[in-house]
């Protein structure tokens, strides 16, 4: 099995004196290991680390077997965020939740799509947040679990939907859903279209909803919890009042 297209790095591991094996994503083999001779070298550091675009031209006898892959960079990569911790701290977060939720040698074009985008939005600090939230959002919706906003669960209505249940994904308008307000997951507007602004709270509201399906239909079945790295990207953004 051969390749040569581009790809993002989502982590990076010793493996032997002098090797690393990398977790790629690629845009049409879907993410892929691969041992990359001399990657613990000061050289090849700066572009192993997670998010770095590479070219990866990429051999295995068979698929079923660990490929090599020779890498070179696109571009500056993570190098350019590192005056902005809270940018890196959603890159590192993206790049854990990508390579958890992402089945290996599957393809998956619309979630590298998204990566992409993402990645390109962390150049943004004003707008990255909600990006991120869009982007877990795509990651669902790619593996078959994408929510439905397009209309109110209960009535049909295509109007004042605000919530979302934590059963079926299917959104919920204000006036079906106040009852229930206690057990049902808040639906940002911004999720609904481009027009929204974003308001106090909403981004909070984005990841709880995106992190409650992403824990119940994708990483909880595996009988693994959501990255720590998703958590702490949390925690800063409430910390430096992004939320």
């Amino acid at each position: 099995m051969e390749f040569h297209e581009e790809a993002f790095v989502l982590s990076a591991r010793a493996h032997g004196d002098t090797g690393v094996v990398v977790d790629l994503l690629t845009e049409t083999h879907g993410r892929h290991a691969a041992y990359v001779a001399g990657g613990a070298s000061r050289r090849m550091k700066p572009f192993l680390q997670a998010g770095a675009r590479v070219i990866a031209d990429y051999r295995a006898r068979t698929s079923d077997h660990l490929g090599s892959a020779r890498l070179e960079p696109v571009g500056e990569g993570p190098s350019a965020l590192f005056d902005d911790g809270l940018a890196l701290a959603g890159l590192s977060a993206a790049a854990a939740v990508a390579q958890g939720a992402l089945p290996e040698r599957e393809p998956h074009p619309g979630a590298f799509l998204a990566f992409e985008a993402l990645m390109s939005a962390f150049q943004i600090p004003a707008v990255w947040p909600a990006i991120f939230v869009r982007f877990e959002a795509g990651l669902l919706e790619d593996l078959g679990f994408g929510l439905d906003l397009s209309r109110c669960a209960v009535t049909g209505t295509m109007d004042d939907l605000v919530w979302v249940s934590p059963r079926t994904g299917r959104s919920v308008s204000a006036s079906a859903g106040a009852p229930y307000a206690d057990k049902l997951l808040k639906l940002p507007p911004f999720m609904l279209g481009a027009q929204a602004g974003l308001r106090d709270g909403d981004v909070k509201d984005g990841l709880d909803l995106t992190g409650h399906f992403l824990e119940q239909f994708v990483f909880h079945p595996q009988n693994k919890p959501l990255p720590t790295s998703r958590t702490w990207m949390i925690d800063k953004l409430g910390e430096e009042g992004r939320l």
